[in-house]
């Protein structure tokens, strides 16, 4: 799966559904069902930890340097601030049978899981 095509796209909306989060690009939608990491230059913040939430919807308007999912690995998505949304992929992090999907259009009738 080529997740590439967010790199120079805006994160335009961070949603907060029930037991997982939605990351909303330009057009691409990532659905995750376990909680990315946020990396900061000093500090890493998880889901449950104080400023979670802030930290997540504080890259609202960044843009995408980069973007790499490795099967079974991680997901990471390194904003040009240089801050990082990252997930593990390994099975012993994972709560279910996929960690999330990929819509390149956002409308999730082409979702791919991961």
């Amino acid at each position: 799966m080529d997740i590439t095509t967010i790199e120079g796209q805006e994160l335009t909306a961070v949603e907060f559904v029930a037991d997982y989060v939605r990351l909303r690009f330009d057009g691409p939608l990532f659905t995750l069902y376990d909680w990315p990491h946020v990396l900061l230059a000093d500090f890493s913040i998880a889901y449950g930890e104080p400023e979670y939430r802030n930290a997540l919807c504080a890259q609202i308007g960044e843009t995408v340097a980069k973007a790499a999912l490795e099967e079974m690995e991680s997901l990471t998505i390194e904003f040009e601030s240089g801050t990082v949304i990252a997930l593990s992929l390994r099975e012993e992090d994972l709560d279910g049978p996929e960690a999330g999907s990929y819509s390149v259009d956002g409308s999730g009738e082409n979702a791919e899981d991961f």
